[in-house]
């Protein structure tokens, strides 16, 4: 199977495996869109970009408070949750869910599927 295809697959894995999420994204850490699942219309490549830029931020304010190597960050919406994981060194993972979605679910499926695409993307 192509690289492409792994990495298509685990996204969609876990798009499948909790059926709530409005999307699914890898992208490289420049902001490129790699392998997605996204509803409602959501254009993957401002997606990516929005994604690496406070993946970006992330790792600047872990670095400045010496908490460690960027793991992952949370935004809060009134109308979704978005939680963005590290990938590997090139990668960044994106969740978007609704609401009030089950957070502790989300973060249980996506850190070991983040950890399983930041293997295969570097």
């Amino acid at each position: 199977m192509a690289k492409l295809d792994q990495l298509q697959k685990s996204v969609d894995g876990l798009r499948n495996a909790i059926p709530e999420l409005r999307g699914v994204l890898l992208a490289s850490t420049e902001g490129l869109p790699i392998a997605h699942s996204l509803s409602n219309g959501t254009d993957p490549a401002r997606m990516a970009a929005m994604a690496a830029a406070a993946t970006s931020m992330g790792r600047r304010v872990s670095d400045t408070l010496h908490a460690g190597s960027f793991e992952e960050i949370s935004v809060a919406g009134a109308e979704g949750h978005i939680f963005l994981y590290s990938a590997g060194t090139k990668g960044v993972l994106a969740v978007i869910g609704p609401a009030g979605c089950n957070a502790g679910l989300v973060h249980l499926e996506a850190r070991g599927v983040a950890k399983e695409l930041g293997e295969q993307f570097n």
